[in-house]
């Protein structure tokens, strides 16, 4: 059986992509820290309890999953936002914003990549719509999304030879409970925000599109744009 890695996956958009995979017939490896409020079963989803924050624990439970499991699939999926001017984060929210949203993805590629290249595998990238404008009240997390967008991109054109597909998703707010550490939140109307299993079922199509073309960049936005002061 195919095997799949999705971080972030205890909640939000990374819990949809799970569905996703499953009913595609992937195992799915997912790793978060707590998966205890989505008290989800399936025979093919394996929980990886595990802090992002710690890469060397990352990469032995990697290492572990790798010795038995033939890997097709990693979403990069795990992210942490703060938001606000930037002269009001901190050293520690910084840090874990690019530990999180880039450096992360970063290694578990690096670690997965001889895997994928002999699969032919997909890496599949959350990014934000935040990397392709500026972002006045999120400059560092805007920052870390644009790194792993240009990561995405530079990378496709290293490995599309090897039949390697890269492909960089970015969503516009997403109905999940990704702004809790945020003043605001999405609008009030279905028109002005996407849901997760909506972001979750591009992973479909993305793997759906025949061997030989590759759908590198997916922009998803709801119809308005509005948000909520909490």
């Amino acid at each position: 059986m195919k095997a799949a890695i999705v971080t972030g996956a205890s909640s939000g958009i990374g819990f949809e992509i799970i569905k996703v995979l499953l009913e595609k017939g992937f195992k799915v490896y997912g790793f978060g820290r707590d998966f205890s409020k989505i008290n989800y079963q399936h025979p093919n989803f394996i929980e990886v309890v595990c802090d992002l924050m710690n890469i060397e624990a990352l990469c032995d439970k990697v290492k572990e999953i790798r010795k038995g499991e033939e890997i097709f699939v990693l979403v990069n999926n795990a992210g942490v936002g703060y938001f606000g001017p930037h002269e009001e984060l901190n050293p520690k929210k910084i840090a874990e914003m690019v530990r999180t949203n880039l450096e992360v993805p970063l290694t578990l590629t690096q670690q997965l990549l001889r895997d994928l290249k002999k699969n032919k595998g997909y890496i599949i990238n959350i990014s934000s719509i935040t990397a392709k404008k500026s972002s006045t009240y999120g400059c560092a997390y805007g920052g870390t999304k644009a790194g792993l967008t240009h990561f995405g991109n530079s990378l496709f054109d290293e490995v599309r030879k090897y039949g390697v597909k890269v492909v960089t998703i970015h969503p516009d707010m997403t109905k999940t409970n990704f702004y809790r550490n945020a003043n605001f939140e999405e609008g009030k109307g279905e028109d002005t925000y996407l849901e997760a299993k909506e972001v979750a079922a591009f992973i479909d199509f993305i793997l759906s599109q025949r061997e030989g073309i590759v759908v590198t960049d997916v922009t998803i936005k709801p119809q308005r744009h509005m948000i909520t002061r909490k």
